[in-house]
């Protein structure tokens, strides 16, 4: 079978050996982590030291973090009126939300829909401070929540979290922070973001899929209304007993991602540009997109005037050579991107290339030579048309 290459690591990394070492050594663990016994002991040792692992990553209280099923469940958890801590003058009655946001966040929150607005992003894919501002003094004397993500899952423009939280924190509100894309990529931590919670996905960095963390940066904040309830597993935030072997493997690959972040940062980066370089040879009015702000280094979304990116998109499968079209989470469905129409862009729809541990030059070069061939067949069919 031909050798693949493989650019679609913000839908899912390849899984790290040390995740896989880490989750092999978990299933030889026979007990339930609630159980008193030695063997429910170990599990337990497994699941908190995962726990620690974590917390350092992020600058979190040990007890802030709780492992879900992965980020939609933690995006769905969090984006709730119902969450409160010790002290709380006012209950969280408004929802902001980025136009940009993935759709968990979109369509996942439990705020009645006449207590959400979506703020604008600006045409560079950031979220707009001005219209941030806007919304806060529409909804004056009312307490908010700002959903941003850190980095936008299409574009890879890197959102003002820290500039949108001041905001939002001089209000009383809260932010939380969708982190799937910038943890073991850019430092992500609670002292870079300012925000409240922050929410990760383990499959992004090279774990296993099927689960992931809501991290809160004050133990004290709770939930109210959890959607899961029994055991009183994860300090009755999030009840069933949990994944020992995938919480082992995020851990594990938590740990690989961020070992060396400025190093891979820089790796990345190299790749992504070579790779924009690749595109503007074959096309130079190609429009790259976020180009004129800050980017996350592993990512690229582009298009090329008069090529479809569906057709594209196929084609270049044909030819071994994996990317996407935006957004991985829907249903299989190849859809019009709602991050490039708040950007207020003519395309609807653009390819995204995106790297990740396993990554190489090799798979530049190989995705220049395959994107020209496929350029200039399928311009040879619209000219023959």
């Amino acid at each position: 079978m031909p050798t693949r290459v493989y650019l679609d690591h913000n839908a899912t990394s390849p899984l790290r050996p040390e995740a896989q070492a880490a989750m092999l050594d978990a299933l030889k663990t026979l007990g339930n982590p609630s159980s008193v016994h030695a063997e429910g002991r170990m599990a337990k040792a497994i699941l908190e030291n995962a726990r620690s692992v974590v917390a350092e990553a992020l600058g979190a209280p040990r007890r802030g973090v709780v492992f879900t099923s992965g980020a939609t469940e933690a995006a769905s958890l969090a984006l709730s009126p119902a969450l409160s801590a010790e002290g709380d003058a006012a209950p969280i009655d408004v929802l902001l939300i980025g136009a940009g946001e993935h759709l968990c966040v979109l369509q996942g929150h439990r705020f009645p829909s006449d207590a959400v607005e979506i703020v604008p992003l600006t045409r560079e894919g950031a979220i707009s401070l001005e219209a941030l501002d806007a919304a806060l003094a529409r909804r004056s004397g009312r307490r908010p929540m700002l959903a941003l993500q850190a980095v936008n899952n299409e574009t890879g423009v890197v959102q003002p979290v820290a500039a949108a939280a001041a905001r939002v924190h001089a209000a009383k509100g809260v932010v939380v922070c969708d982190a799937v894309q910038s943890v073991g990529r850019c430092e992500t931590t609670f002292a870079t973001t300012d925000a409240d919670i922050l929410f990760l996905s383990s499959h992004k960095l090279g774990g296993p899929m099927g689960v992931g963390a809501l991290v809160f940066r004050d133990e004290s904040l709770h939930l109210q209304a959890p959607i899961f309830r029994g055991g009183g597993q994860e300090f009755g935030r999030r009840a069933g007993t949990e994944n020992i072997p995938g919480i082992a493997g995020l851990a594990a690959a938590l740990t690989a991602a961020t070992a060396d972040l400025a190093g891979e940062a820089t790796r990345l980066a190299n790749l992504r540009d070579a790779l924009e370089r690749e595109v503007l040879k074959v096309a130079p009015d190609a429009r790259l997109y976020g180009i004129g702000t800050q980017r996350a280094p592993n990512a690229s979304a582009f298009s090329i005037p008069g090529l479809a990116p569906r057709t594209m998109l196929m084609a270049l499968d044909l030819e071994n050579v994996a990317l996407s079209a935006g957004s991985a989470c829907s249903s299989g469905k190849m859809m019009e991107s709602h991050v490039l129409a708040a950007m207020g862009a003519t395309e609807k729809e653009a390819l995204r290339a995106s790297f990740g541990w396993s990554s190489t030059q090799e798979d530049v070069e190989v995705f220049g030579k395959v994107l020209a061939r496929v350029a200039d067949r399928m311009r040879s069919r619209h000219s023959a048309a």
